[in-house]
């Protein structure tokens, strides 16, 4: 029986809705086995979804009704469920209740015994109590003022599903101005990774992404001063957005990049300490957290770490230098292959910064990263062995090997592919002979 596109897109949102709901349900082990098999069921369908969105132009406008449908109930699956308890949504929780208090979030150390009155149910489980907040002073606000609101892990889990349905608003929006498929929202909102990071964990990156699409929108807009703005405030949530900055060159005018530094000032200043930019823990992040970074790991003994760092950030920058001139390419593609080409240098790439590529990822020419953001899934493994060694150790060299092997085949495959197609198209079809 021949299926028609949109019946095989609607039944392997089927499939994802009940991999993803039993998934769910299985939280509480994240890597372990029952959770690992039905979250590959939907990476699977999900891969096979996004190969159908690529291949054909229009859906009937029914399908992406029913795939936000699909989305929203594998989403609710997940948030009603509680985080783990050292997930960085506790370190959230914290950073905005002290900041109601008066306290400066990256001058206090939560294990500090002066403050351990201070502490909720919720906040005594963060994770490295010794060390001050690492996260910028637009996610600090972010923080303080959904903690002004309610004070939970719950409310902080909502309101971050709620931007990340913002981006989907805002996509769609911007598959109008620029021609595109409204179902290729679908590749954003069905990736698991925005269901297990945003509506499980529960993480800031999803803020800072949707700070960067609202720029996107605004510069197919042409509203540069907007579009400004929101760059500075989706640097002030993560500073992965810095190697973005050269895709902005002749998009908007000198007025608006002062705009945005002023902006990016004022975000800094509550947080000075006597005139010093307030840098947390960053510092220790970068000399002593690795995870899932292969070149950062073969490069660590040959150079310091704040060089590597720096590679990184000029990696990034020149990519999107290229892009800028590269007229062919649209630029919301272009927003993806710099910020990914630059975590892939991170000393540490944990499945959640990667939820700054996905709005990104409209066409067949990221195909490469979409696969990246279903084979670092593997990595969810570690979090299994570390509950049951009781430890957080290193990530297994196999998981790393399955992890960029995936991505070293299927780049090797469009190499071959791309090698062949012009040899074919220049042979002589029999009408020729």
């Amino acid at each position: 029986m021949n299926f028609t596109p949109s019946q095989r897109v609607c039944g392997l949102g089927a499939v994802m809705l009940v991999a993803l709901t039993i998934c769910s349900r299985h939280f509480s082990d994240r890597g372990g086995p029952y959770f690992m098999i039905t979250l590959a069921v939907a990476a699977v369908a999900y891969l096979l979804a996004v190969r159908e969105f690529f291949i054909n132009s229009k859906f009937p406008r029914h399908v992406l009704v029913i795939g936000l449908a699909f989305c929203a109930l594998w989403q609710m699956a997940f948030l009603r469920l509680s985080p783990g308890n050292n997930d960085d949504i506790h370190r959230y929780v914290w950073d905005g209740r002290i900041q109601r208090l008066g306290y400066n979030p990256y001058l206090v150390i939560p294990s500090n015994p002066a403050v351990q009155t201070l502490h909720t149910a919720e906040t005594r489980t963060l994770n490295n109590p010794d060390l001050p907040s690492p996260y910028p002073p637009g996610a600090q606000l972010f923080f303080r003022a959904v903690t002004a609101i309610h004070e939970s892990v719950f409310a902080m889990k909502v309101t971050l599903v709620f931007c990340a349905w913002a981006i989907v608003f805002l996509l769609l929006d911007l598959a109008r101005l620029t021609e595109k498929g409204a179902h290729l929202v679908l590749v954003y909102a069905w990736n698991p990774l925005l269901a297990i990071e945003v509506a499980g964990s529960g993480h800031i990156d999803i803020v800072g992404a949707l700070f960067l699409v609202i720029s996107a929108v605004a510069l197919a807009r042409r509203w540069r001063a907007v579009a400004a703005a929101a760059l500075a405030l989706s640097i002030a949530v993560k500073f992965l957005p810095l190697v973005l900055l050269p895709l902005y060159w002749k998009r908007i005018r000198i007025r608006d990049a002062v705009l945005g530094v002023i902006i990016l000032a004022l975000i800094y200043m509550p947080f000075l300490d006597h005139g010093r930019i307030p840098i947390g823990s960053i510092g220790a992040y970068v000399q002593g957290f690795r995870f899932n970074g292969p070149i950062f790991a073969a490069l660590d003994h040959l150079l310091p770490p704040a060089v590597l760092v720096g590679l990184a950030l000029l990696v990034g920058l020149a990519i999107a230098t290229v892009l800028s001139r590269a007229k062919s390419i649209p630029l919301t593609d272009s927003f993806a292959w710099p910020m990914a080409a630059s975590l892939f240098f991170a000393p540490a790439i944990f499945p959640w910064y990667l939820l700054w590529l996905l709005p990104f990822l409209t066409s067949s020419s990221t195909l490469l990263i979409v696969i990246w953001t279903v084979s670092i899934l593997l990595t969810y493994i570690q979090w299994h062995l570390s509950k049951v060694s009781g430890a957080w150790g290193a990530l297994p060299a196999w998981v790393m090997l399955l992890e960029y092997g995936c991505l070293a085949i299927a780049a090797a495959f469009r190499v071959i592919r791309r090698t062949r197609l012009p040899a074919q198209s220049s042979l002589p079809t029999g009408r020729e002979q």
